[in-house]
């Protein structure tokens, strides 16, 4: 899933940024505050992690920017300021969790994969569509009980559509969400990474819409 990490401190913004990449999100680093209400308000992410303490525009006014233009993508705050009362001001004005640093590499990748969680309603890690299970922490996906081994891309794609089965997502929604900055996109990758997946899994797992994109139909274990 690609997310936006705001942290203006290059050592431990650099260092973020590759752990994250690891545990196999797509990562936007800016490093000030203006950038990161610029790119959270026009581009699309699953979360954002957004230190306070950022030049040109505080963290607090970046989160009370976005809510107040009713852009509701998750918001991860992680900062240096542990004081009840910051931590008060920030969850009231619209965070949805605060961490203090430092903070755990594996804490912060399942406190964000929960925020993403809680977004689309889903109360548990695992998505289960049919005879497909697939885990997020874990980064495994099964088929009928039985591993199945999938490309990044491809477990990044089919964990965008599992988390939004029921809604189709155009081509370049998708290619939103898989994408960070500096990866270069083939005109054809979407295409040719769901022909993947139906081959490795179910063949009417992916359903196309023509002229408009592709969905995961929601049945009762994606509900």
């Amino acid at each position: 899933m690609r997310i936006l990490l705001a942290e203006d401190d290059p050592m431990l913004g650099d260092g973020l940024r590759a752990g994250l990449r690891q545990l196999g999100f797509q990562v936007d680093w800016v490093r000030d505050g203006e950038a990161a209400e610029r790119e959270l308000a026009s581009e699309v992410y699953a979360a954002g992690v957004l230190d306070l303490g950022l030049p040109r525009k505080d963290g607090m006014d970046v989160l009370q920017a976005l809510r107040a233009r009713r852009i509701t993508t998750p918001v991860l705050v992680l900062t240096a300021r542990d004081a009840v009362p910051d931590r008060i001001r920030g969850l009231d004005l619209g965070a949805d969790d605060y961490v203090v640093k430092p903070v755990d590499l594996h804490e912060l990748g399942a406190r964000l994969r929960s925020l993403v969680r809680r977004a689309h309603g889903q109360m548990q890690d695992s998505l289960r569509c049919g005879g497909v299970l697939l885990a997020p922490a874990a980064r495994q996906v099964s088929l009928n009980g039985e591993a199945v081994a999938l490309s990044t891309r491809e477990f990044d794609l089919l964990h965008t559509l599992m988390r939004n089965a029921g809604r189709v997502l155009s081509r370049e929604q998708l290619e939103e969400q898989l994408y960070s900055w500096g990866h270069e996109v083939e005109s054809n990758a979407i295409e040719v990474h769901i022909h993947h997946l139906r081959r490795k899994l179910q063949p009417d797992l992916i359903q196309t819409v023509r002229g408009v994109g592709y969905t995961v139909l929601r049945t009762p274990e994606t509900a």
